[in-house]
């Protein structure tokens, strides 16, 4: 274990949104039509979130296959390569079969990582919700952002801190849905 692969967690910085909306444009422009929706996502999309210094962003497309072949050379001419991660976590309780969620991961080392999803799927669904809770929820950003720093301080990887993260995403995400029935919220 190198000091490389431990994650870091710090204080929000309102920069991210700045320089998210900037990488989104571009990657829509080199994408093109078959990238429905190019959105930022994760936790350096809250404001007041406390996250590894990493960009998500979330690409939606039709089809996930098409979009595989189409944007292999524009991403790699931006520094991105295709990581061998196919497929999200499916949370628990969901009965949805694992290939609902599917997905293509690009990486910019250190910087981004793009997440290729296919749009109205459960993974691009969740993505979007967990992001728009938080947002119309600031009073629980202080707690989630803890949660999220002590985790960093303890494991050991960052592979170590996305399966333990899982499960409390997957909290988050029974009360965001009932968030979502109530105010009519829908992705996109």
């Amino acid at each position: 274990m190198t000091p490389a692969d431990r994650p870091v967690v710090v204080p929000y910085d309102p920069a991210w949104q700045e320089d998210a909306a900037a990488l989104c444009a571009g990657i829509r422009d080199a994408l093109g039509p078959l990238a429905l929706h190019v959105e930022h996502i994760g936790s350096t999309s809250v404001p007041g979130m406390a996250a590894k210094p990493i960009l998500d962003v979330q690409v939606s497309v039709a089809d996930l296959e098409a979009a595989e072949r189409a944007f292999g050379g524009p991403l790699e001419a931006l520094g991105f390569g295709l990581s061998r991660y196919r497929r999200d976590h499916v949370p628990e309780g969901q009965a949805d079969e694992p290939e609902q969620w599917a997905k293509r991961l690009w990486v910019l080392p250190g910087r981004v990582n793009l997440h290729v999803r296919v749009a109205d799927a459960p993974n691009d669904r969740l993505a979007l919700l967990f992001r728009d809770w938080f947002r119309a929820h600031p009073e629980a950003v202080p707690a989630y952002s803890e949660f999220k720093r002590r985790l960093a301080g303890v494991v050991g990887s960052t592979g170590e801190y996305a399966d333990t993260k899982d499960p409390v995403v997957d909290l988050v995400i029974v009360v965001a849905e009932r968030w979502a029935g109530a105010t009519g919220w829908s992705p996109h």
